[in-house]
């Protein structure tokens, strides 16, 4: 047998450059490049190794452990999970840094390679710089707290178990039904160590995403129960993008004549005004596709984990509604005791729809559905279109960016107000063209996933739509998007704080306090962050507007631009788009001496005598 001898370090990295991916018929690299901070753990073997491959496999400096893993994880999204970006960290913070990023990743079922530094096998050092000893387990890292929100986990203790562990970790990553974050602790001694390993191992392997096929007899079930609906609803969510399958969704909901709801991960599989498409569904989704969720007898779940703050899965239902579960998770595809298809969404809907033949939905329904989001429709035209007004909305705003996008153009959110307003005034042009990451609410994804975004497809603008909350809380790829030439377009809407969340507080009856900066404990008066000179010492273009027309006028200056613009524009703290008809399961004291609470608290158990019981 042919061998190389090569340290830990090297033949990880060797192995890496090996693995490529066929992408519409080509064969690209699978690991297109790596995110990298290097500190104690990873920069004197890991970095030896990946300053040799440089030009090969290119490595990026983040500015933080985890905005670097966002920005990976926004990669992977964007490239619909065909290629997996890789990000590094020493032992200690850098790597407890990721764990937010890790759980990101494990919520939206997304690929992306954790590589951290670990103790050393020996203990002879103990305790290296930034080890955590305890004292009763000394097997223990921090990089153990990553098993809690990671797909699969391991730690190199000898040089020769990466010739196991990353296929296994890659094996999974690539694997539809179970794909998301891959963890390997390399301890430090070990990526130092040489070892003789085979040739084969790396020799390039090209891999293919495979499409899992359902049981036929679950088609043919499902296509019976679906041939009994009087008023069927179809809810298309993120799993449909990664099966490619929006041509196919198109074609199946026009065959059969079903209304369409998107969740957020599934907004953009079909165009706004696509013939099927009733809007968002969901807590903050259109009152025209919730209002068809309530009277829907047969709902066809496609590509979702049927979240209830996306998709009001426990309120909006029926409770006699059938469901229908199409997804590669068996996990996912029989929730609420749904009639399971576990199988590619691509295949599923093909083969669902065959079984269908000329089967259609009643016309009444889809006429219903058409009308609702008519109505809808008008409602958001007076929300989100232009104004004059000194203090704009949020759905102004969104408005504005919306109206000047290309169609192929990404706009791109997370946490706090901006999802809610987004799903609902935003107007897809372009398929693949939203993205909001919403599954694990994670305020500071914005800025980084949209570098990560615009890495992977540097020839569309990215549109960063992010509040002043999540702007201060992680904003350091701004100068790492101006260092690399990747240009966003950041637009800042300033409300003073937290004040989606101060909306929930205040609708439990909660007087405002310690979310928007004015009820915060502060030692001098409150004040605003200037965020357009903040953005400007990070080398970017800083704007600061008022109005709903300057804001357009700075867009379309940001488009003609040759780097990042960060856009800074006030907006209204109360006024928020809503009359979705929807209600969610949020915890109201159940006892409390202010009669607003008392009041929330009746609210609240009303709405619990609206949810299902699962059946």
């Amino acid at each position: 047998m042919t061998t190389v001898r090569l340290t830990m370090a090297q033949a990880l990295v060797r192995w890496l450059t090996a693995q490529r991916i066929e992408i519409d018929g080509k064969a690209e690299p699978l690991f297109p490049g790596v995110f990298a901070i290097f500190g104690h753990g990873n920069v004197t073997c890991l970095s030896e190794a990946l300053e040799a491959v440089k030009d090969e496999l290119p490595t990026w400096r983040g500015q933080n452990e985890q905005s670097m893993a966002l920005a990976a994880i926004a990669y992977a999204k964007a490239r619909r999970r065909r290629q997996i970006m890789v990000a590094t960290s020493s032992i200690g913070p850098g790597a407890t840094n990721m764990v937010t990023a890790a759980a990101v990743a494990h919520t939206n079922r997304l690929p992306v390679l954790l590589l951290s530094g670990d103790y050393y096998v020996t203990r002879f050092p103990d305790p290296v710089l930034q080890q955590v000893e305890h004292f009763g387990d000394p097997t223990l890292s921090v990089n153990d707290s990553f098993k809690a929100v990671v797909r699969y986990w391991d730690r190199i203790t000898r040089p020769e178990q990466i010739l196991q562990s990353l296929p296994q970790a890659l094996g999974l990553m690539l694997d539809p039904a179970d794909c998301g974050p891959a963890f390997v602790g390399m301890c430090q001694d070990v990526q130092a160590e040489a070892f003789d390993y085979p040739a084969r191992f790396f020799e390039p392997v090209l891999h293919r995403i495979p499409r899992p096929r359902p049981d036929e007899r679950q088609i043919a079930d499902a296509a019976a129960l679906l041939k009994t609906a009087q008023k069927p609803l179809l809810i298309v969510g993120g799993g449909v993008r990664y099966s490619e399958a929006e041509a196919l969704l198109d074609r199946f909901a026009t065959r059969h004549a079903i209304p369409v709801g998107e969740t957020l991960n599934g907004k953009s599989t079909l165009l706004h005004d696509h013939a099927m498409n009733v809007g968002p569904i969901g807590i903050m989704g259109a009152s025209s596709a919730n209002d068809l969720a309530a009277e829907a007898d047969v709902i066809l779940a496609v590509g979702t984990r049927l979240q209830d703050f996306t998709t009001g899965s426990w309120t909006l239902f029926a409770d006699d509604a059938r469901l229908i579960g199409i997804n590669t998770a068996r996990f996912d595809a029989r929730k609420h005791m749904a009639l399971p298809v576990v199988g590619d969404a691509k295949v599923a809907l093909a083969e669902l729809s065959a079984a269908l033949g000329d089967w259609q939905a009643p016309q009444g329904w889809i006429a219903q559905g058409r009308r609702l989001y008519a109505q809808w429709n008008a409602y958001i035209d007076g929300r989100s279109g232009p104004t004059n007004a000194e203090l704009p909305t949020y759905a102004q705003v969104v408005g504005a960016v919306n109206r000047l996008a290309g169609p192929r153009d990404l706009a791109l959110t997370a946490a706090g107000g901006m999802p809610g307003e987004l799903e609902m005034n935003w107007r897809a042009k372009g398929i693949a063209t939203f993205d909001c990451e919403f599954g694990y609410s994670c305020m500071g994804y914005e800025i980084a996933g949209g570098w990560g975004a615009k890495m992977a497809d540097p020839s569309r603008e990215v549109f960063v739509m992010v509040g002043d909350g999540s702007y201060l809380m992680m904003n350091s790829d701004i100068y790492s998007s101006v260092l690399t030439g990747m240009k966003l377009i950041v637009v800042v809407a300033d409300n003073g704080g937290f004040l989606v969340i101060d909306r929930l507080q205040r609708a439990k009856g909660i007087p405002s306090f310690n979310n928007s900066i004015e009820t915060c404990r502060t030692a001098v008066p409150p004040f605003r962050v200037d965020f357009a000179k903040h953005a400007e010492a990070m080398g970017a273009i800083g704007v600061r507007v008022k109005s709903i027309g300057d804001l357009e006028a700075a867009i379309q200056d940001a488009m003609k631009a040759d780097r990042t613009t960060v856009i800074h524009i006030d907006v209204h703290p109360t006024d928020w788009t809503g009359e979705n008809h929807s209600w969610w399961e949020c915890g109201t004291p159940e006892i409390s001496s202010r009669a607003t609470v008392q009041a929330a608290r009746a609210e609240h158990d009303a709405g619990k005598r609206r949810q299902r019981l699962g059946v």
